[in-house]
């Protein structure tokens, strides 16, 4: 009677060891979502919406990564951009209608004392443009300045053809503006014969306006017919130029998010993917320079 208890309880213990190490097997080998080849987690698509608000210089960049991020996420998630201009995407952030801002310009020291942080993506390069069939190929830094203050106010005095220069800018709140301002030392004294709203409309009026001349950015302009792009200092505008610092003309692509709040899940994704070495080519083909490299 003794033994015949023994066997049986030997029995219920070794089929109990067999439960519990198939089960693992199985939980191991039907987990595919959670593991790779190599043992590791992988990743997993997210879900939402992200609105993006800012820069109209950014809108090839923010192209490119959004619709790529779209992609990888199977069309769960949902990025929106609202192509206001660095300012009023600087302020969708602070009052909550954007979860990322994007502004064309570094935040200034009273925007990130007053919580925002900025974080670069990329790097690009403020062309200065003229009609195609412009004389003038070359400008100095103080020349452009002086040009758009109204100092130089006739092309035959940097050795273009007779004619009177007509300056087109950006609106107030513009990142493109800022920067070229800040850079050329012309903060609140350009004469402007236009102050438009977005690059497109500087490049269309630029082209339309025979002794035009304007700035827009360097992803903005490759590619288009009807202006070119003058060289600075001698220095050509492009990606090795801006990313080498010769090309004096230049200001950063950010992300402005709050430093005190956190993003959703799918926009801390999208975040994350846009600061990531991944989305590099990507900026890159949207003729920005890349700072993750």
């Amino acid at each position: 009677m003794k033994r015949t208890m023994k066997k049986a309880m030997s029995i219920l213990a070794a089929s109990a060891v067999l439960a519990l190490t198939l089960a693992g097997c199985g939980n191991e080998s039907t987990d595919p979502a959670t593991t790779d080849d190599s043992g590791s987690a992988s990743a997993s698509t997210v879900s939402g919406t992200v609105a993006t608000n800012g820069s109209t210089s950014m809108e090839k960049v923010i192209g490119n990564l959004k619709e790529q991020f779209e992609n990888d996420n199977d069309g769960n998630v949902t990025v929106s951009y609202d192509a206001t201009g660095s300012g009023a995407g600087i302020e969708a952030v602070v009052n909550g209608t954007a979860d990322i801002g994007l502004s064309s310009r570094a935040l200034k020291e009273e925007e990130t004392s007053s919580g925002l942080k900025g974080t670069t993506i990329a790097l690009d390069g403020i062309a200065v443009i003229v009609n195609a069939d412009s004389q003038v190929a070359d400008l100095t830094v103080d020349q452009i300045a002086k040009i758009f203050t109204g100092e130089i106010t006739n092309w035959s005095e940097v050795g273009g053809a007779d004619g009177e220069i007509a300056c087109i800018g950006r609106e107030a709140n513009s990142g493109t503006r800022d920067g070229f301002e800040s850079i050329t030392g012309t903060e609140d004294t350009c004469k402007l014969s236009q102050e438009l709203t977005s690059t497109g409309a500087v490049i269309e009026a630029v082209k339309n306006s025979p002794n035009a001349i304007g700035y827009a950015s360097l992803s903005a302009v490759e590619g288009k017919e009807g202006i070119k792009a003058l060289t600075v200092n001698g220095v050509a505008c492009s990606e090795e130029t801006v990313l080498d610092g010769s090309y004096e003309i230049q200001r950063p692509f950010v992300l402005v998010t709050k430093s005190d709040a956190s993003l959703s899940t799918a926009a801390q994704a999208f975040f994350d993917y846009a600061t990531s070495k991944d989305a590099s080519e990507l900026i890159r083909n949207a003729g920005a320079v890349p700072v993750a490299e």
